[in-house]
């Protein structure tokens, strides 16, 4: 595969977007090349990881994990898997699996640590990423909390109506 092919994925994964051409050119050079048979197991759930897997071209599924029922997921071509393990020591929550031949960057944490030693601006890149995800996160589920504590107040005078008319 040539060096382009390998970098246009890599523009569409939201924690790369905003890096410089040569950082994300860095990360597919040193990205391992993968291909996976139709059946083989990209990420395992219940999993240590040591890597995230950026689907190139090929069709895998989510067959297990969080939110699925018996149904199983799509996980599409520029889709980012196990993405946190690049980063830091995680446990897959999900199975995602080949269903055809998939072709695949393995980012592994080792290559990117070393990455952003050599190059500062890519570890502050990441940690604003995932500082703004985490900002967002906090304010939804204050959000949430509100809501629920809303839906408590108004129950409560509700039962405290009942309560008075019989």
């Amino acid at each position: 595969m040539a060096i382009d092919q390998l970098v246009r994925p890599l523009l569409g994964v939201e924690l790369f977007q905003g890096l410089k051409p040569l950082q994300i050119t860095e990360i597919a050079r040193r990205a391992d090349r993968i291909v996976f048979r139709p059946g083989d197991v990209i990420v395992a759930e219940d999993t240590t990881g040591d890597a995230a897997i950026l689907i190139v071209a090929g069709d895998a599924a989510r067959v297990s994990g969080p939110g699925i029922g018996g149904d199983i997921e799509p996980v599409a071509p520029g889709s980012l898997v196990g993405e946190m393990a690049m980063l830091v020591d995680t446990v897959h929550s999900s199975t995602v699996v080949a269903r055809s031949a998939v072709r695949a960057l393995r980012i592994s944490r080792a290559e990117l640590l070393e990455q952003m030693e050599a190059d500062p601006a890519l570890a502050e890149h990441f940690v604003a990423c995932i500082s703004g995800r985490l900002s967002r996160l906090a304010a939804d589920l204050r959000a949430v909390d509100a809501a629920l504590d809303q839906t408590s107040r108004e129950m409560s005078a509700a039962r405290q109506t009942i309560q008075t008319y019989h």
